[in-house]
């Protein structure tokens, strides 16, 4: 019998990764997109399958995290032996703007899915993963941070997601369900978000290379975060779900760059020679060649309350589920870049 696996936030990076990966496994996948007057199937229109077809093992539903009902008929109906919820508001800005939405979908939405387990699990116990995220750690003073680093969330995005992981331990430790928290550091890929930085550097920096943008502005460029690439990461989150027994576990690489060193990269690999020139919301980088501005600091892109520094302790998750990153950031920096040029090409 094929294993059934159910993603929330099937559209989104991570989702099309791990969907994608687990029909490599002869999984029969179903997904859960959310109703939009625009189609945002875009990253998984390659492994999407009419469902009328007899060979047919990738499913897709509309559902939304804010619907109770919804997510109760889709789990009931499907009865799936693993859900993956990596659906979420999950831009750390945009949460200060909106954050009763957040916390409804993030925070909120988390329990919907863990109560209607708790239900249906005399029918079928289904094994749950919860996203974590690195900046649920936040201000911390730790310098490299683990399973047991205390938390302390600098943003409404950060604080949804700690309800979330402490939410999945008290199910898991109440109602004996198999819920799992994965805590992913920063996992970027070609398809990243628009809005991401990573995502907003390499796209801006491959336009002003092919003089298509003239300017790059950024916020915090001092900002360390600890960067890998999302297959790989897709690849630890089902490990977290083939353990013997559920558990928590931090995703990083142990490495850490500012945004400053990660522009720094993208140039190099474009062959873009610059240097910088002024400090904090003044600092600004110029291009050798021609002696013009392309990149500026702009105050509306610092959050309000900023997180210094994030680099991952992934040892815990070494040594049990036998995962590390495998692609190094300059492997993702030119996958990334590349399909930014292809993109503008077309």
């Amino acid at each position: 019998m094929k294993k059934i696996a159910l993603i929330f936030g099937v559209t989104g990076q991570d989702g099309s990764y791990l969907a994608k990966f687990l029909l490599k496994k002869k999984y029969i996948v179903h997904g859960v997109r959310r109703r939009s007057s625009s189609f945002n199937t875009k990253r998984i229109d390659d492994i999407y399958v009419d469902p009328t077809n007899k060979n047919a093992n990738f499913f897709l539903h509309y559902g939304d995290l804010t619907d109770s009902l919804s997510i109760f008929k889709l789990i009931e109906k499907i009865l799936p032996d693993e859900i993956y919820n990596l659906a979420a508001q999950s831009h750390v800005h945009v949460s200060f703007e909106v954050p009763e939405y957040t916390s409804n979908v993030t925070a909120l939405g988390t329990l919907r899915i863990l109560d209607t387990l708790k239900t249906l699990q005399k029918k079928k116990k289904i094994k749950f993963y919860q996203a974590g995220s690195s900046e649920m750690f936040g201000k911390t003073k730790n310098k490299i941070q683990n399973e047991k680093t205390i938390f302390y969330p600098a943003s409404p995005y950060a604080i949804s997601k700690i309800f979330s992981h402490w939410i999945t331990k008290n199910y898991r430790e109440s109602y004996n369900l198999f819920a799992s928290n994965g805590i992913l550091f920063n996992h970027e890929s070609p398809l990243r978000g628009e809005t991401f930085v990573t995502k907003k550097i390499v796209t801006a920096l491959v336009k002003i290379s092919l003089k298509k943008q003239k300017k790059l502005y950024l916020g915090n460029l001092y900002s360390k975060r600890d960067w890998g690439h999302a297959n790989d990461y897709v690849k630890a989150i089902w490990k977290i779900l083939q353990h013997k027994k559920p558990d928590d576990f931090v995703i990083a690489t142990g490495r850490n760059i500012t945004i400053k060193e990660f522009v720094n990269r993208v140039c190099k690999k474009l062959n873009m020679k610059i240097f910088w020139t002024g400090k904090g919301v003044n600092e600004r980088a110029i291009l050798k060649n021609t002696n013009k501005i392309i990149i500026e600091c702009n105050k509306k892109y610092f959050r309000p309350s900023e997180v210094p520094s994030l680099k991952g302790d992934y040892s815990k998750a070494k040594k049990i589920l036998k995962w590390k990153p495998l692609i190094s950031l300059n492997e993702l920096i030119t996958e990334m870049v590349e399909y930014e040029k292809q993109q503008i090409n077309q």
